[in-house]
């Protein structure tokens, strides 16, 4: 695969999709993203002190 190759197929890319080469595949890469198949590397958080840890970073104070 080319560095300009569609990241889902591999097909030339449809400069109306760019960088993917249909609709289908820019379809399925939104997909992928909102149903957890990408995910970016964090901190673990503790489900319990999740709520309060986004209160304190409402409040400006730093998250440890």
């Amino acid at each position: 695969m080319k560095r300009d190759d569609c990241p889902i197929c591999g097909n030339t890319p449809d400069p109306a999709f760019k960088p993917f080469c249909s609709r289908g595949c820019k379809d399925r890469d939104l997909l992928q993203w909102l149903g957890d198949g990408y995910r970016l590397p964090g901190a673990a958080i503790d489900p319990d002190d999740a709520e309060g840890a986004q209160s304190r970073l409402d409040r400006g104070e730093s998250p440890d």
